[in-house]
C-alpha cells in the first residue's frame, strides 16, 4: 500500500490558532513559498484579515470569525453587562459581514454571540466559553472534511484525472490521501484560479506533498481538455449549498460543471457537512463582489493596462442539473434529495452513504 503525506492546509489548528489574547493566522497568500502567520490582537484586525484573504475557504474563515469574537469578549470584558452586549454584537455585525457568500460564517458567528450572552448573563467567562465552542466547531469541522473526503475518494478508480478548481479545502486533500492509500491511479489536473491563484500555490502545492501526479492549466483551458477527454472527474468544494441543491463556489466552477454535464463528466461536491439550513434557494446566497481593482493583478504584478473598468464577481451558483453528487460527512447525496436527509438530525450512520468511513 503506497503511503501518502498530508499537508498543513488538511487539520484547522495548523492553521489557526488561539494564544494568550492573539490570534494566529496562516497566510495563505504567502504559500506555497514562505509559511507565516500573521498575529491579530483585536478582532477589527480579524475582521481585515478575512476581507484582505490572509485566510480563505468557507469553514477556516468561519472559524477566524469565531476566534475574533473571542477577541472581542477578551477586549471588552470590563464593560458593564449591557454595554459588553452591545460591543460583542457590533463585532458580531463586523465579522459575519466579511466574506458574505460563505455559509458556516452565518450560524458559527450567532451561534458564538449566543453562547457569550449567555455567559455574560450567568456571570461566567465568556471569553473562555467562546473559546471552549470555536475549538470544538474546528475538531467538528476537521472530522467533517475527513469524511466527505474518504467517501468521494471511494468514487475515484484507477487512470481517473480530476479537474479541480481554486482549493477545495481539507477534504480535497482526505480524498486525494485515501486514494493515494488505496493505490489508485489518479492525477490531478488544477486550474490557476485568478486572480488569487490559490489553484496554483495551494492545490498544487498540496497535491504534490500528498503524492498526487499534478497538472497545472491556466483558467481558460478546461473546455478543451473535455472535448479532448482528457478528463474523468470534476470535483470542487462549495463555500455554500441550499436545500434545494444548488452550490455556489469560486467564479468559474459553474462554467466548468456545464462543460463537464455537456461531455458525460461526472461532477463531485466536497460538500463537508452538508447544505446550509438557512439558504433554501439560489436567490437566498448572496454574490460577494470584491474590489474590482483586484482583477488587474496577479500577485501584486499589475497585468492591465491603466484606465480600464474591472469586475470582480468572487462567486457563482451551478444548478443541481449540473452536478453529480455531494460528499458529505453522512455520505453521499444527490442534490435533488439533499434536503429531506439533513432536515433531521445526523442518525450516525452514514446517510445514503452506508456506514462511516473507518
Amino acid at each position: 500500500m503506497a503511503k501518502a503525506t498530508l499537508p498543513i492546509l488538511t487539520n484547522r489548528a495548523d492553521t489557526l490558532k488561539y494564544e494568550d489574547g492573539i490570534v494566529q493566522v496562516l497566510d495563505r497568500r504567502k504559500l506555497p513559498e514562505v509559511v507565516t502567520f500573521v498575529p491579530c490582537r483585536t478582532y477589527e484586525e480579524v475582521a481585515q484579515a478575512i476581507v484582505d484573504m490572509v485566510i480563505q475557504g468557507g469553514p477556516p474563515l468561519a472559524y477566524a470569525a469565531g476566534y475574533g469574537l473571542t477577541l472581542a469578549a477578551r477586549q471588552f470584558k470590563g464593560l458593564a453587562p449591557a454595554a459588553y452586549k452591545a460591543a460583542l454584537l457590533e463585532a458580531h455585525r463586523r465579522l459575519r459581514s466579511t466574506r458574505p457568500t460563505a455559509g458556516d460564517i452565518h450560524p458559527l458567528m450567532d451561534t458564538g454571540l449566543a453562547l457569550a450572552y449567555r455567559a455574560i448573563e450567568a456571570g461566567r467567562d465568556a471569553e473562555a466559553d467562546l473559546r471552549a465552542y470555536v475549538d470544538g466547531q474546528i475538531q467538528a469541522g476537521d472530522r467533517a472534511a475527513r469524511l466527505s473526503g474518504k467517501y468521494a475518494s471511494e468514487l475515484l478508480v484507477d487512470g481517473d484525472r480530476i479537474l479541480t478548481h481554486c482549493f477545495a479545502g481539507a477534504a480535497l486533500n482526505y480524498m486525494l490521501y485515501f486514494a493515494v492509500e488505496a493505490d489508485k491511479q489518479i492525477e490531478l489536473i488544477c486550474t490557476e484560479t485568478r486572480p488569487y491563484l490559490q489553484g496554483a500555490r495551494l492545490t498544487a502545492a498540496q497535491a504534490r506533498e500528498i503524492g498526487v501526479p499534478v497538472t497545472l492549466v491556466t483558467d481558460n483551458m478546461p473546455g478543451y481538455l473535455f472535448y479532448r477527454g482528457m478528463i474523468t472527474k470534476y470535483v470542487t468544494a462549495a463555500d455554500s449549498i441550499t436545500l434545494d441543491g444548488h452550490i455556489s463556489n469560486k467564479i468559474g466552477t459553474f462554467q466548468y460543471a456545464v462543460v463537464a454535464h455537456q461531455f458525460g463528466v461526472p461532477f463531485i461536491v466536497l460538500g463537508y457537512d452538508g447544505p446550509d439550513p438557512e439558504r433554501p434557494d439560489a436567490a437566498s446566497i448572496p454574490i460577494e463582489e470584491r474590489n474590482p481593482e483586484e482583477v488587474f493583478y496577479a500577485r501584486g504584478v499589475r497585468t492591465a493596462v491603466e484606465g480600464i473598468k474591472g469586475y470582480y464577481p468572487a462567486f457563482d451558483i451551478t444548478p443541481p442539473q449540473y452536478v453529480s453528487v455531494i460528499a458529505t460527512e453522512r455520505g453521499l447525496f444527490s442534490p435533488w434529495n439533499i434536503k429531506q436527509y439533513f432536515a433531521a438530525p445526523d442518525p450516525g450512520a452514514g446517510g445514503a452513504g452506508g456506514q462511516p468511513p473507518r
